[in-house]
């Protein structure tokens, strides 16, 4: 397999591809591709990147098989790997993972507009606006539930990392690097994310980039 993802500074929905593929445990090979330079509007239009129309991430299964939109790369990769990695065992638990995951796949606009992914800055903390606070309460309220009825004695969501966890990392690093607000049972959760291997080799390879995209190094203003 071979996954496209972009910048890992900055690209929140190909870090969930790259997490999804090493929780899979298969071998794939990664290709980071550098987002918006000049070389773009072409790389984009190339045959690898056509079925996505140029979004990453987007990962290819031999020459036949392409998928991208990273919860279509978990659901594949699941099926791939016969159903026992990404979700919960019981039906119950699943149903809860696999809602808290769309939601978050479509959800939460406020907080993605006004806090980019940056992994590599933490910036002064400044009072969220009134969608993104929304939003932080609406997500304080899906991570209590998980780990109320269903974390157990595990550091994640539902007990084990799995599909939920890596679709909410990204929002992990957000909280991180804005220093957002938090209900205070989130700051364990929050730290076993950000200290799990793979998470750590994300980051580590995030601060190991030269590329800057001026628009993501914006802070955040005080209102």
């Amino acid at each position: 397999m071979k996954l496209f993802i972009g910048n890992k500074a900055y690209s929140s929905w190909s870090l969930r591809g790259w997490l999804a593929c090493k929780l899979s445990a298969l071998p794939f090979e990664e290709v980071v591709v550098p987002l918006y330079d000049e070389a773009w509007e072409k790389r984009r239009e190339g045959d690898e990147f056509a079925p996505s129309s140029g979004k990453v991430p987007i990962l290819w299964d031999g020459d036949d098989v392409v998928v991208w939109d990273s919860l279509a790369i978990v659901e594949y990769l699941n099926e791939k790997t016969d159903g026992d990695l990404f979700w919960p065992t019981d039906s119950a638990a699943r149903a809860m993972a696999r809602s808290m995951a769309a939601e978050m796949h479509s959800s939460f606009a406020a907080l993605r507009r006004e806090h980019s992914m940056n992994i590599r800055q933490i910036y002064p903390a400044v009072p969220p606006s009134e969608p993104v606070a929304h939003d932080i309460a609406r997500i304080m309220q899906l991570w209590a539930q998980a780990r109320a009825r269903y974390g157990g004695d595990g550091d994640f969501l539902f007990g084990r990392f799995g599909a939920v966890d890596l679709m909410f990392a990204p929002v992990v690093t957000r909280f991180v690097t804005y220093q957002l607000p938090v209900a205070r049972f989130a700051n364990a959760y929050m730290r076993a994310i950000i200290a799990h291997p793979w998470m750590q080799e994300w980051i580590g390879g995030a601060q190991a980039e030269d590329w800057v995209i001026d628009r993501f190094e914006v802070p955040p203003q005080t209102a």
